[in-house]
């Protein structure tokens, strides 16, 4: 057992043979952020967000989270992130994670309602999604004018998944990974959810003090969501690159943010559904 995989037990059907052995599977385990604020002295943390993840990099899952719901700006807005409670009585983990808020910023938890747009079920229209962005104050990247040669994107998913090593032991992670034009992987993070590993890549970000990334493009694993266009937009990374498919309004949402969005990037091969002038 370790934070983020584990070892089980199972049966191997091999033909008509059946043979007891072990594999090594991804943790998935709650994660809850909490946030307090200084002006607030003694008053009780206020949890804000339950989500399942991976356990490894909490504290940069709960930054990045905040960050790109809009409830924090930048690193110097927050004066602590520490996993509190006890531990798991079988693995030890601590499963919460609090944020301490500096008494000058305004916690506005109404923003978190734009975190409900995040499933395809939720019944909230393209128009208005990209309206709520617009009004927490996001803008064109219009000028933000970073190129990335074919070759550079079309290496990223075997570039990205040399340093994968929780997926190589479980085959069942998602990746995120912030790459500059040259190539260059920054960062790389994993999770059970492409959400949880984006945010812990921009909050790796946040803690560095380096953001907004203009100069640089996220490449994730599976498809395009509007929510993973959402946390590009606020990070300010211009390009997102995705080895599934874009939804429709992610597509949207990049239009009209003069963001660029590759899709399908797999096999040398990929999709350019918005703003290609990036792809030199």
């Amino acid at each position: 057992m370790t934070g983020s995989s584990r070892v089980v037990a199972i049966n191997k059907v091999d033909g008509n043979q059946i043979k007891p052995t072990d594999d090594t599977v991804a943790v998935e385990e709650p994660l809850e952020i909490q946030l307090v604020s200084a002006a607030a002295a003694g008053a009780a943390a206020k949890s804000i967000s339950i989500t399942m993840r991976t356990p490894g990099n909490d504290a940069e899952l709960a930054l990045g989270f905040l960050f790109t719901e809009g409830i924090i700006g930048a690193r110097e807005q927050v004066i602590s992130v520490r996993q509190v409670g006890a531990g798991d009585s079988a693995t030890g983990l601590k499963n919460t994670v609090r944020v301490e808020i500096d008494a000058a910023v305004d916690l506005d938890l109404g923003k978190l309602e734009r975190h409900f747009y995040t499933t395809s079920s939720c019944g909230v229209c393209g128009k208005t999604s990209l309206d709520a962005l617009r009004v927490a104050g996001q803008s064109s990247l219009a000028q933000h004018s970073v190129r990335f040669g074919p070759q550079v994107l079309a290496a990223l998913p075997d570039r990205v998944r040399e340093q994968q090593p929780l997926f190589s032991a479980t085959g069942g992670l998602h990746a995120a990974a912030l790459f500059g034009p040259d190539g260059e992987i920054v960062v790389v993070r994993e999770d059970v959810g492409r959400h949880n590993a984006t945010d812990k890549v921009i909050g790796s970000r946040l803690q560095e003090g380096r953001l907004p990334a203009h100069g640089y493009g996220i490449f994730v694993s599976g498809r395009a969501s509007f929510e993973l266009m959402q946390k590009a937009l606020v990070a300010g990374i211009p390009l997102l690159a995705a080895v599934g498919a874009p939804s429709s309004l992610a597509v949207e949402m990049a239009l009209d943010f003069d963001m660029t969005l590759v899709g399908f990037l797999r096999n040398g091969t990929f999709n350019i559904y918005a703003t290609p002038e990036r792809v030199a």
